[in-house]
């Protein structure tokens, strides 16, 4: 493979990535201004099945090489941290 192809396939997949993971951002989002988590479980059980897939996703594009394993730790860390952003919220509510 080329290096354009290469470098391509990285910037879709790092695409693809950011995409998924705005989209758990953004129910994270609406949980915080909500903050209606006890009231809900399921949707905690949702946003942990999202960032399960997210982080077996990035463990599949670091495997083929489109993505950096610490680029990969980045974006699941910046949603962790959101996460924990919201239960702190939640346990000061």
């Amino acid at each position: 493979m080329d290096t354009t192809s290469q470098n391509s396939y990285q910037e879709k997949a790092l695409e693809l990535l950011f995409a998924d993971a705005d989209k758990i951002a953004q129910l994270i989002r609406v949980q915080m201004e909500n903050l209606t988590m006890p009231q809900c479980p399921l949707y905690e059980e949702v946003l942990d099945t999202q960032m399960f897939g997210l982080s077996r996703e990035i463990d599949f594009a670091v495997k083929l090489g489109l993505l950096n394993r610490d680029k990969g730790r980045e974006i699941l860390d910046s949603l962790e941290k959101e996460l924990s952003a919201l239960h702190d919220a939640f346990t000061k509510k």
